[in-house]
Parts: structure tokens; sequence; C-alpha cells
């Protein structure tokens, strides 16, 4: 097997342009994803790896001490009882946010996507956030909640905003229990809801209609040449 080599300089591209310093911060592969798996906030070392699993630990060291280095990252110490060290993004690293999620709605339009790959949570979370349809949206509010192993999540909607808390399903109207790849031809608008719950796909919580209204808001953007 070839080993990635971990060792080599940051690339420079010498070019005065905002895009280019952008790729010298994150251009490195995993970097960009690993700043993915922080958007919803800290974590620790074993998480961002369980949500990368093709991430080796040497390499997942390396560029988190890059991130930190340029400013993206910082490692804090969660308070008692849990005392752990975790990685956050920095207020810097969080405006990062919308360039992700237009990247992947960009590259989503791209017959190429394959959503049978493996998908993190914080991947599906995400994914909700992007794929809203703003019209859709309009007028709806409520609180939907997502038990994914065992993380929690609890998904929020008023006047047009999304939100996303994790480690809390309080309020919650209706929560969709499985793992992420479930959810996809749903929240893709792929299969509808009763479909995906007849083959076993997923388990639906509480109330079911408002679980059915809340995944008719997403859909995927299509794709280049329909």
């Amino acid at each position: 097997m070839k080993l990635e080599n971990i060792t080599k300089a940051k690339r420079r591209y010498e070019d005065a342009c905002g895009t280019a310093l952008a790729l010298e911060f994150v251009g490195e592969r995993w970097a960009l994803l690993i700043l993915r798996e922080l958007l919803l906030g800290p974590r620790r070392f074993g998480e961002i790896r369980a949500g990368l699993p093709g991430l080796s630990a040497n390499v997942l060291s390396q560029r988190l001490a890059g991130l930190e280095a340029d400013g993206i990252v910082v490692r804090e110490k969660l308070p008692p009882p849990a005392s752990v060290q975790v990685y956050a993004l920095t207020p810097w690293g969080y405006e990062a946010e919308p360039v992700i999620l237009a990247m992947g709605r960009w590259a989503l339009r791209s017959p190429q996507h394959d959503p049978s790959l493996p998908f993190s949570r914080v991947s599906l979370m995400l994914a909700l956030r992007m794929l809203m349809l703003p019209d859709r949206a309009a007028g709806w509010a409520g609180r939907i909640g997502f038990r994914l192993g065992e993380e929690t999540y609890l998904a929020t909607i008023a006047d047009g905003a999304f939100g996303i808390n994790r480690g809390t399903l309080a309020g919650a109207e209706a929560v969709f229990v499985g793992e992420p790849n479930d959810f996809l031809p749903v929240l893709f608008g792929t299969m509808p809801l009763p479909m995906a719950i007849a083959e076993g796909r997923f388990v639906v919580e509480g109330d079911l209609a408002r679980a059915a209204a809340f995944a008719a808001l997403f859909l995927l953007p299509p794709k280049i040449g329909s």
C-alpha cells in the first residue's frame, strides 16, 4: 500500500488572489472536510476521524496542526465532568461555512455524485441546511429531531431560517432514527417518506405528518445538462 507523504512542505501558489490564499489554507487533502466536521461545534479527535473513515490518525494530526497554525482551528478543553480536549473552529473558521455549503451544492449538480458512498452525520445535517428550498420553507415552522447512532441533533426552522443544535431533542415534534445514508432518498426528494419507512430504511418517532412535511422542504439541485 502506498503511504501518503505527510511531511512535505505546504504548497504556495505565489499568487495575490484571495482564492489562491484560501487554497493554501484548506487546499491540502482532507483539510476542508475537517472544517466541515467542525461546523456544528467542537469535536474530539476520535469523533473527527469517525466522520472521515478514510483519514489516518497521522494525517489528521498534521492537518489539525496546520489549521491551528493558520488561525482556523483552536484546541480547547471541555469543562468537568468531561475534561477532554476538543478541536473547534475559530470565529474566522466558522466564516467558511457558506463557502463550504456553496461548494457542496455546486458539486451535487454533477452526474458523478454517488449517494451510496459513506455520509457523515455532520454531513447530513449540513446537507439539510444546503438543500432547503426557501419557497417551500417560507411560512413553515417546526422542530424535527435526528437520532443518528449515539448522536442527536435538533433541526429548527422558523421564518425561513434553518438552525441546528447538537446533543438535544428538546421540543422535537418528530424524530428520525437511523444513519445518514438511510435518509438520503427521502431528503434528496427521490423517494416518498412512507415508502422509505415501509422498506425499513429508518424509523420516525412522533408526528409522522410533520416529519413528511419537513422532508418535503428539501431537494437536490438539477444535474448539469438536465
